[in-house]
């Protein structure tokens, strides 16, 4: 009896090592791949589940880019590239068991946490890479781009000089009781533009009054082009009208000259029609410019046409138009035609020797030129007063211009719009404050 325990104990010895070496072997044949595949066989798809229902996720870093930015439809396309950290202790191992201090495992195989974009009118999501980086903590590490184009209304009313501003709400899900908490950096690194009208000067974090963070884009507009062929072409035409004054208006060169100036300038407007923003509540006091311009070629177009009418006529109304009086050129043409038929009577009478006759003839002649003088001199006084009409007008039109100026000046040093471009939130997904995690399960 004793010689068998004896035996019993001498083989439980013999066998102890081997099984201690048969355990560190199975440690040290399951590498990084054998952990990951036995994480992924855990299917942990859904999200982890804390004693207060909140999920916590540090953004780590945030790389901002605009891409577009349409105007005429007040709409910003972005990319941003965003790296984040979250804690999932069921993707944990332990030390002593698995040496490794991190492991990589597909995107697809865990929960990945979703990122909600407030004002976002479209979102495309993409991961950066198509692999997680797992700490033998449970801490995932993870980088994703987002594609969006959000709705962001700007003060255009002093367009093309304007600067903006424009929120990019990123946050994560509240549900009442459970919620994403989104832990944004201060720092928010930008990546410069492709080019275009509009530039994304500087992003910044935003918190509002209720606590809620969002990203302000700082956006700037490059002017020149505007410029050059938006505000220079109306000022040239404009130009180009006060200095037609100059010329006559006798033979009509003038008004030819200033319809095709207003045919110039609404030709103008109808190419630049859908490439004029809309500025939304705050229409762009360019819209003004035009139409200010439009009018006052129009009614420098009918003062030349009233001009060269009062040059002829004592009234620029046609219903107030004498035609049973004969014009002056045509009593001349009459007496003249009289005078030829009387001056050929006179010469024959004079032949004969009638002296009356040859008084006669000599009266009409003097009375002829007499009237002629009198129509050069009506016609010479209605195209002064013309004239002098004219350079009242020269002086209006020149005046209206340079106050024009001052007060355009004035109103765009002012802020007389203003937008709010942060009325996007929805309140009704907001968390219970007042929930009692206490009574929760442990």
């Amino acid at each position: 009896m004793v010689l068998q325990r004896r035996i019993s104990l001498l083989l439980l010895l013999c066998s102890s090592p081997l099984v201690f070496a048969a355990g560190n072997s199975t440690v040290a044949v399951c590498d990084r791949r054998c952990l990951a595949n036995a994480l992924v066989e855990k299917e942990l798809f859904s999200a982890p589940q804390s004693n207060n229902c909140t999920i916590v996720v540090n953004i780590t870093s945030i790389q901002y880019q605009m891409l577009s930015f349409d105007t005429k439809g007040m709409e910003m396309t972005s990319r941003i590239k965003i790296n984040m950290e979250w804690m999932d202790p069921d993707l944990g191992w332990m030390q002593e068991r698995y040496r490794f201090p991190t492991i990589i495992l597909p995107v697809d195989k865990i929960w990945i946490p979703g990122i909600v974009l407030e004002n976002s009118i479209d979102t495309t999501v993409e991961p950066y890479a198509k692999d997680v980086q797992v700490r033998r903590d449970g801490t995932v590490t993870h980088a994703l781009v987002l594609y969006t184009r959000v709705s962001c209304e700007i003060n255009l009313f002093s367009y093309p000089f304007v600067t903006g501003q424009c929120p990019v709400a990123i946050n994560g899900w509240s549900q009442k009781s459970c919620e994403l908490k989104i832990q944004m950096p201060d720092n928010v690194s930008t990546v410069p533009s492709s080019g275009g009208e509009w530039q994304a000067l500087n992003v910044n974090k935003n918190v509002d009054p209720s606590e809620r963070v969002y990203l302000q884009v700082e956006l700037s507009i490059n002017s020149f082009g505007a410029v050059v062929t938006l505000i220079l072409p109306s000022v040239l035409i404009m130009m180009a009208d006060l200095v037609s004054f100059a010329l006559p208006f006798e033979g009509g060169e003038r008004n030819s000259f200033k319809v095709t100036l207003v045919l110039s300038f609404t030709m103008f407007l109808l190419i630049l029609n859908d490439h004029l923003p809309n500025g939304g509540n705050c229409s762009p006091l360019l819209h003004y410019h035009f139409s200010f311009c439009l009018v006052c070629l129009v009614v420098s177009m009918l003062t030349s046409i009233v001009l060269t009418r009062l040059s002829v006529e004592d009234s620029f109304l046609l219903c107030r138009r004498r035609s049973a009086k004969v014009h002056p050129s045509n009593n001349s043409k009459t007496q003249h035609d009289s005078l030829d038929q009387e001056g050929d009577t006179g010469v024959i009478t004079t032949k004969s020797g009638d002296l009356a006759s040859e008084g006669a003839s000599l009266q009409k002649i003097v009375n002829f030129l007499e009237n002629l003088d009198k129509g050069e001199e009506e016609k010479q006084s209605k195209v002064s007063f013309a004239y002098r009409l004219d350079r009242f007008c020269f002086g209006f039109f020149l005046s209206i211009y340079i106050l024009y100026v001052i007060i355009l000046i004035s109103i765009t040093r002012t802020d007389i719009c203003k937008v709010n471009n942060l009325d996007f939130w929805d309140n009704s997904d907001r968390g219970d404050d007042n929930f009692d995690y206490s009574t929760a399960d442990p």
